[in-house]
């Protein structure tokens, strides 16, 4: 018989790393709820047309795209912003404005696996649609620093960038979007001297070739005083001047929360999605050279989709690269112990087979009390099952024992602590929860 695998790129979590991947879902629900932003659910298939139509190249040639049995293409989400664009261009376009948008869930793209890549992963994504204010941008940047820290991670930083700045020169140069989309992918993948190549053979000035060769170059953690010389750089460009401005206030406005956010900026950082129109950012660890999530401001989505003119920020942070993240700080078992802690796990174990049905009687009552149950179904002797309860880390045996059911109690051993006592069926569940 064959031995069947999993397709290239998908892969299986086993309960440990299932545990591990539900603790980071959770702290970006709490996170969710600290912020205001509720929870939606949207499909994994989306018509390819509304997926494709500002993903850019790069992402439309990596998407999981097949003909449905009508005949239409669709294609498996490669992010979730298209699908919580339409969503608000549709459904919720009378809602009252802002939304603040959750979503979590599997995410598709036909990339090269490697370590921290797959074709199968998971994304929690945050939309903040209504404000074009710089305020927005900013609690965008501090949600993700509050996810991080909750998630459990010890060392990161935001690289944050202003696509504006090089939309503006390159607009007031004349090329066309398709060409400055071009330019995006190529500084994306810091292929700068492709990129440089391609906005000469569109024919702009020297000033523009200079100007942006200048840019790249700025970059660091002294973030007001570099989208300063960003700004005394572009002067000769309005919009970009504009960018820069609105750059600068998104930043002074995270310094001014005393959030103690690490950030650098980068005059010359670009994302391979087409439709961002101002602020752009990614969050790195030490050690990994992949981001953990990124996002930014994209103010004409909505509209692209039908829907009223709406500015919008959002971010998607990679689940399955902050477990990664979790592992290589040594974070991730703390982190899975924080994730099991406030669960107490239970073994009832009936001395004979004909307590079963006792076993089965008083594992109910544990978990209509919320207590975490399991029945043993092996047919294993006491000591064999108290050994295995104790070789998984559960919490508590109860024991069902014909003399102390008379009584109306069972047995309660704690399994870290070596010690048992006789407890009232009615009061187990408080004890062990206590």
């Amino acid at each position: 018989m064959a031995e069947f695998k999993t397709v290239r790129g998908m892969r299986d979590f086993l309960p440990e790393e299932a545990r591990l991947l539900r603790h980071v879902e959770g702290r970006a629900r709490e996170v969710a709820r600290l912020y205001g932003y509720r929870e939606i659910v949207t499909p994994v298939v989306e018509s390819y047309e509304l997926l494709s139509a500002k993903a850019g190249e790069e992402v439309k040639s990596r998407m999981f795209l097949f003909k449905d049995l009508g005949g239409r293409d669709v294609a498996l989400r490669p992010e979730f912003t298209a699908s919580v664009a339409r969503l608000v261009a549709t459904t919720l376009r009378n809602e009252p404005r802002p939304f603040r948008l959750f979503s979590v869930g599997s995410i598709y793209r036909y990339d090269e696996p490697q370590r921290g890549r797959y074709r199968e992963f998971w994304q929690t994504n945050y939309e903040l649609m209504g404000s074009s204010r710089p305020e927005a941008d900013a609690e965008i940047l501090l949600l993700t620093h509050s996810f991080m820290q909750t998630a459990g991670l010890k060392k990161f930083a935001l690289k944050v960038g202003h696509i504006g700045v090089l939309r503006g020169i390159l607009t007031q140069e004349k090329l066309v979007d398709k060409v400055q989309s071009a330019v995006m992918q190529l500084m994306d993948k810091k292929q700068y001297e492709d990129a440089f190549r391609l906005v000469k053979s569109a024919g702009v000035s020297e000033t523009c070739i200079l100007t942006l060769r200048k840019l790249v170059e700025l970059k660091g953690s002294n973030v007001l005083d570099v989208v300063d010389r960003v700004a005394e750089l572009v002067r000769d460009y309005e919009k970009s001047v504009e960018a820069s401005r609105n750059w600068g206030g998104i930043l002074d406005l995270v310094l001014k929360s005393r959030c103690d956010v690490d950030m650098t900026v980068d005059a010359g950082f670009a994302r391979g999605l087409e439709y961002y129109t101002g602020m752009i950012f990614e969050v790195y660890v030490p050690g990994l050279d992949i981001a953990l999530g990124g996002g930014g401001r994209y103010d004409r989505l909505i509209e692209l989709f039908g829907g009223d003119p709406t500015p919008a920020v959002g971010v998607a942070h990679g689940v399955d690269r902050i477990m990664l993240a979790l592992q290589e700080q040594k974070a991730a078992q703390k982190a899975e112990e924080k994730a099991g802690e406030e669960e107490k796990t239970v073994l009832v174990v009936p001395i004979n087979e004909g307590l079963r049905g006792q076993a089965l009687r008083v594992s109910e009552v544990l978990r209509n009390a919320g207590v975490v149950v399991e029945v043993e179904v092996m047919g294993r002797k006491m000591v064999k099952a108290l050994e295995d309860a104790d070789k998984r880390k559960m919490s508590y045996a109860v024991i069902i024992g014909e003399r102390e059911l008379k009584e109306g109690a069972v047995v309660v051993r704690n399994l870290a602590k070596r010690v048992q006592s006789t407890v009232k069926i009615e009061d187990v569940a408080d004890v062990v929860k206590g």
